[in-house]
C-alpha cells in the first residue's frame, strides 16, 4: 500500500491530470463560443439584403438615446424660451436627472422605425430618379457622383434631392403622431408647474396650463382622440410635413455632396471615417438651421393644441430673420451635428460589416 505521501502525490497529479482534461475540453476565454458565432448562409444572405434597415435601425437606437437630452433642451427652449443652461439648471432642480429623458420611449421606437423605412424609400426612390435622369439626359448622378474626381452638380443634386424631399414626406405620415406624443411628454413637468403656479393674490399665473397634463405617450394620444378625434393625433401636421419634405431634401444632398467632395473628388473611399463623420455632421448642421423657424413654428402650435383640448388655435406664421424664430438654435443644430456623426459613422460601419460577411 503506499504511504500518506504518495496517497497525496497520487492524488494531486490525478486532479492535475483532471483539471488540464477540463481546460483542454472547454473552450478557451479567447474562442468561446460567443466570440466564434458563424451565422448560416442564410443569415448571411438576409443580413446583406437587408443592410440598409439593419443599419439605419442600430444607429438609430444608438444616436437618438445619446441626442435625446439635447432635443429636451430645444424643445423646452422653443416653447418657454431662457437660454440654454438656464434650462437645464431648471429642469434639473424641479423634475430631476431623468427629465432628460422623459419621453425617451416613442422617438426609440418611432425613431428607429421612421428612419428605417425613411432610407429605405430613399434608397429606392434614389435608384428610380437614377434611372430617369438618365434616360432623359443620359446622365446617371450616381455614377457621376461615385467617379472618381467628379463634383457635385445638377443632376446629383436633383437624384439626391428629390429622393430626400419623397422619402420626407411619406415618412411624416408615420412619425407626427410619435413626435407629438413625445413633445408632451418633454413640456409635461413645466407645465404641471406652470399649472400649479400662483401670484401674490392667490390666482393662478397660467390658467391655461391647468388642463390635463397627465404623462404617458399613451394617455397623451388617449387625450388628443378624445377632445379632437383620430385628427389629433395629427396636430400640427402640415407644418411638420412642410419640414420633412425640405428638411429631408436637404439632409440627403447634403450628406452625398460632401461625402463626395471630401473622398470621391480626391479619389478615396466614399466610406472613409473622416469623410463620412463630416458629411454626417455638416448634413445635420445645415438642414437644423435651414428648417428651424419652420421647426420653431411647429412646435409652438403643437404645445398650443396640446394644451387647448377641443379650442380652436390659430396656426403661428412662420418666421424668419425675425426675434423669437431662432430660440434655441445653438443647441438644435448641436444636436443634429452630434446625432448625425453618430448615426452615420455607425450606419456606414454596420453596412461594412454585413458587406464583408462571406456566404
Amino acid at each position: 500500500m503506499p504511504g500518506k505521501d504518495q496517497e497525496h502525490e497520487s492524488s494531486s497529479k490525478a486532479g492535475i491530470s483532471h483539471d488540464a482534461s477540463r481546460k483542454s475540453s472547454s473552450p478557451s476565454k479567447g474562442n468561446s463560443s460567443i466570440f466564434n458565432f458563424q451565422p448560416s448562409n442564410d443569415v448571411k444572405n438576409w443580413s446583406k439584403k437587408y443592410r440598409t434597415e439593419i443599419a439605419a435601425s442600430s444607429s438609430s437606437v444608438l444616436s437618438t438615446f445619446v441626442a435625446f437630452p439635447l432635443d429636451f433642451a430645444k424643445s423646452r427652449m422653443q416653447t418657454f424660451g431662457g437660454g440654454f443652461v438656464h434650462t437645464i439648471k431648471d429642469a434639473y432642480r424641479a423634475e430631476g436627472l431623468r427629465a432628460f429623458w422623459r419621453g425617451v420611449g416613442p422617438p426609440m421606437i418611432s425613431v428607429t422605425t421612421v428612419r428605417t423605412i425613411s432610407f429605405s424609400i430613399y434608397q429606392k426612390t434614389k435608384y428610380y430618379l437614377d434611372r430617369s435622369i438618365n434616360k432623359l439626359t443620359g446622365h446617371s448622378p450616381l455614377m457621376i457622383a461615385n467617379a472618381p474626381g467628379s463634383y457635385p452638380n445638377l443632376y446629383t443634386f436633383a437624384c439626391f434631392g428629390g429622393a430626400g424631399a419623397v422619402s420626407g414626406a411619406v415618412i411624416t405620415t408615420l412619425s407626427c403622431p410619435f413626435e407629438l406624443t413625445k413633445l408632451s411628454e418633454q413640456l409635461a413637468g413645466k407645465l404641471a408647474r406652470e399649472a400649479k403656479a400662483v401670484d401674490g393674490a392667490g390666482q393662478r399665473v397660467n390658467p391655461g396650463a391647468a388642463l390635463d397634463v397627465k404623462t404617458g405617450s399613451w394617455n397623451t394620444a388617449r387625450r388628443l382622440v378624445r377632445d379632437r378625434g383620430l385628427r389629433g393625433l395629427y396636430s400640427g401636421y402640415h407644418l411638420h410635413l412642410l419640414r420633412d419634405t425640405i428638411g429631408t431634401a436637404i439632409y440627403f444632398t447634403t450628406y452625398e455632396s460632401v461625402k463626395q467632395l471630401m473622398a470621391n473628388s480626391r479619389g478615396r473611399n466614399p466610406t472613409s471615417p473622416y469623410a463620412v463623420v463630416v458629411a454626417g455632421g455638416l448634413c445635420g448642421i445645415l438642414t437644423a438651421s435651414l428648417i428651424y423657424p419652420v421647426d420653431v413654428a411647429k412646435t409652438v402650435y403643437q404645445k398650443a393644441l396640446l394644451s387647448a383640448g377641443s379650442d380652436h388655435v390659430p396656426r403661428p406664421a412662420i418666421q424668419i430673420f425675425q426675434a423669437g424664430a431662432y430660440r434655441g438654435l445653438g443647441v438644435s443644430v448641436a444636436r443634429s451635428c452630434i446625432l448625425n456623426m453618430i448615426f452615420f459613422s455607425n450606419f456606414e460601419w454596420m453596412k461594412k460589416r454585413i458587406n464583408a460577411l462571406e456566404s
